[in-house]
């Protein structure tokens, strides 16, 4: 039997019970053969992320923002939303309300509302429309990325924990949770279509020259036709 003393005559430093060292890359290339590693999935892909600190731009239909918010009406039912902007006219185009959460076929449904207002029933937009969101898990899932691109979205990221990059939705909400009352879910939906369409029709942005959203649209339209 080998012994310290043995071991240390000899100049060789030698453990009682000594074993073998595992070798730790033949471990590996074994347990792949036998498939006994753990399955690696890939980070799906990030939507691009572009901030360039203005939400705002100069044509309508270049660049379409969403977000979301909640409240609970006075019976105590919660009630989601979650719409869609123009960022140059500030028009509403679309929006959907729901006791369930910000799921991405809520957010799919309201981009392709978005797209039949603005071009009718049409398979995508003509021309590829920015689509800024924060990073929620409805915005950020890939069958909703995807869905955005099939109809001619271009989905865009802000960054994470600054809502401040999509402040014209940031500012929308403020709107819409001071201009209506919400007794119950069923009329706190009736109110909001009220509420959305007299945000389209009658408040004034300055922005916008102290238009309305569609008033804006309109009188852009018809000094584009002359």
């Amino acid at each position: 039997m080998a012994t310290g003393a043995s071991g240390a005559d000899c100049g060789v430093n030698v453990s009682v019970n000594a074993r073998p060292l595992v070798n730790a890359k033949r471990v590996y290339r074994v347990m792949r053969v036998h498939g006994l590693l753990l399955e690696h999935r890939p980070t799906p892909p990030r939507p691009q992320r572009r901030h360039d600190g203005k939400v705002a731009v100069a044509k309508s239909n270049q660049r379409w923002c969403s977000d979301g918010f909640e409240f609970r009406c006075d019976n105590g039912e919660p009630l989601r939303v979650t719409f869609a902007l123009d960022c140059c006219d500030r028009e509403a185009m679309s929006w959907v309300a729901t006791t369930g959460g910000y799921s991405g076929d809520v957010v799919c449904d309201v981009m392709l509302a978005a797209v039949e207002q603005r071009f009718g029933n049409v398979p995508k937009a003509p021309a590829e429309i920015e689509w800024l969101t924060d990073n929620g898990s409805g915005y950020i899932a890939g069958k909703t990325r995807e869905f955005a691109t099939d109809i001619g979205l271009k989905p865009l990221t802000t960054p994470v924990c600054s809502p401040q990059s999509n402040g014209m939705a940031e500012s929308f909400v403020k709107t819409m949770k001071r201009d209506y009352v919400k007794p119950d879910a069923a009329t706190a939906a009736r109110n909001l279509a009220i509420a959305f369409e007299h945000y389209n029709e009658q408040h004034p942005h300055s922005a916008l020259k102290y238009r309305s959203p569609r008033e804006f649209r309109r009188r852009t339209e018809s000094s584009t036709q002359v």
